[in-house]
């Protein structure tokens, strides 16, 4: 893989200082925050294991093959709030992309649940424009 100098996620850090260990399997994510916004990583590097990995079983569809899609140029991750409560949190944020030459823009209020001390993402309320 290439060598990411600024994460994706728009955390101004190094992608290694940042999303980098929880994609590489060196770190679980320590809030859903920090899980969310490695899995907007994971988009932006059309890593389907990763983003398995992290979706709820009860939620999870059976694959993903984001490389057979539709060429997404993923644009910014801003992330709204983020409210954790024992081991349910949610995170409201926008993602900006464009598919085809069009720009888009997703908004979505994600849920994530915490089971032996990892994150996993459950599902989201979404708004595309």
């Amino acid at each position: 893989m290439a060598t990411l100098k600024i994460c994706p996620c728009g955390s101004q850090k190094s992608y290694a200082e940042c999303c980098g260990p929880y994609l590489d399997g060196q770190q679980t994510a320590p809030t859903a925050e920090a899980l969310m916004r490695s899995r907007y990583t994971a988009y932006t590097l059309l890593r389907d294991d990763y983003l398995l990995a992290t979706w709820h079983p009860s939620t999870r569809p059976a694959t993903l093959d984001l490389a057979a899609e539709l060429p997404t140029q993923w644009l910014g991750l801003t992330v709204k709030d983020h409210q954790s409560i024992a081991d349910q949190a949610t995170v409201e944020f926008v993602a900006r992309y464009r598919i085809n030459g069009r720009a888009q823009r997703l908004q979505e209020v994600s849920r994530f649940t915490r089971e032996a001390d990892h994150w996993f993402y459950l599902d989201g309320e979404c708004d595309v424009r």
